[in-house]
């Protein structure tokens, strides 16, 4: 019986809402704050109509410590879910310092004034973590999140050293509209547009945006699609913590119809993240073009197909070279008809949901601050087949 305050209404926040609502065992109280408390009340309602489960919400703006320290005290949660930019991941989780409440995202910090992704931020939080007796939980998505728990799996109980891990993120749903991000806009196309990074016999190498892909044949009728290295932060963690690994790459697809629209873009100055000045006033380009593409959760009701994301790991076991292919395919459809969200929101908020229901179980729980390989994955891999991510091994 617990309390949980989720911070952010957007797609992912929607359905971590849906998905602890059919959990009353574990999460009794749910509360849901975000910037705009009308779309907090959409989802509330939405909850209400679906599961008859009541949720409490709030306006807060994350980016406000004090707001936020407010908001914890007069909530009292157990954990605060963290699904809003990973700009506030700091402010948030010196929120939770302050109050001495355990913390969760989904997404690693990123400075707002660049396109830079790593955890050296949220690892300094360690020892003041350990010192409060609080818990810090990140990157509890899919990618990162799942991807972490497939190695960790695999490592436990299928290898003995994984030489190679290839994360391989494939949408193949369609929502029909000439451009649009299947999450936020801002933070999809930051991500997108940075260099690429590999890990390479124990050293970082760095590619061009987009620069190096491969064709990959993914399963049950799936098939053949083009896939793009990019850099992604659960490598950061993962080349720590699995043993015996030489290389760990990431590739995701896109469409030739996306990649043109994204050069475009690109090459008259849209995706920008450093203000310009525009009649009188400081804009930033980017989230000017976010204000005009269509909102990712309009897009629910449009988008057919589906989405394949899965861990390709090539090591040894019992001295024998072995490889295995860890995978989940989610519908678009199916997801929508249960949470009313495309299968992007649906496969990082079912797995930030029992991230936090890992928590509160005390399944996982100690002190400072972790990355999801570095928990017993079982407990974890039982809880997706059961709440709407079956996945699947298979030895090539």
């Amino acid at each position: 019986m617990s309390t949980i305050l989720i911070i952010g209404a957007g797609g992912v926040g929607s359905v971590v809402t849906h998905k602890c609502a059919q959990v009353e065992k574990v999460f009794s109280r749910i509360v849901l704050a975000s910037r705009t408390k009308s779309k907090c009340d959409a989802i509330a309602e939405d909850v209400r109509q679906r599961w008859g489960r009541p949720v409490e919400t709030f306006s807060v703006d994350a980016d406000n410590v004090n707001e936020t320290i407010k908001l914890i005290k007069n909530v009292g949660p157990d954990l605060v879910l963290n699904v809003a930019l990973p700009y506030q991941d700091l402010p948030i989780m010196d929120a939770c310092l302050a109050t001495g409440v355990d913390y969760l995202d989904t997404a690693n910090y990123e400075p707002i004034d660049e396109a830079k992704f790593e955890y050296k931020w949220q690892w300094a939080y360690q020892d003041r973590f350990k010192e409060k007796n609080i818990m810090a939980l990140l990157g509890s998505g899919f990618d990162p999140g799942v991807t972490n728990v497939f190695c960790a799996w695999a490592q436990k109980h299928h290898f003995d050293e994984i030489h190679q891990l290839d994360i391989i993120d494939c949408n193949a749903g369609d929502h029909g509209q000439a451009f649009a991000t299947n999450f936020n806009p801002e933070i999809n196309i930051r991500e997108i547009t940075q260099r690429g990074r590999y890990w390479e016999r124990g050293e970082w190498v760095e590619t061009d945006p987009l620069s190096w892909s491969m064709t990959y044949d993914f399963p049950e009728g799936i098939g053949s699609k083009k896939c793009y290295l990019m850099y992604h932060e659960e490598l950061e963690s993962l080349v720590l913590n699995l043993k015996g690994i030489k290389r760990a790459r990431f590739w995701m697809t896109f469409s030739d119809q996306y990649l043109t629209h994204l050069k475009v873009l690109e090459n008259v100055g849209m995706t920008r993240i450093d203000p310009v000045e525009y009649q009188g006033q400081k804009i930033v380009p980017l989230q000017f073009l976010k204000a005009v593409l269509p909102e990712p959760s309009s897009l629910g009701p449009l988008t057919k197909g589906r989405t394949c994301i899965g861990c390709l790991m090539k090591g040894i076991k019992d001295g024998r070279e072995k490889t295995l292919y860890v995978f989940n395919i989610c519908s678009h459809e199916d997801a929508f008809n249960e949470v009313g969200s495309q299968a992007i929101s649906y496969t990082t908020g079912v797995p930030a949901m029992i991230g936090a229901k890992m928590m509160l179980e005390g399944k996982w729980h100690e002190k400072g601050v972790w990355n999801m390989e570095q928990f017993d994955p079982d407990p974890f891999m039982d809880d997706l087949n059961q709440f709407g991510l079956p996945w699947k091994a298979v030895e090539l």
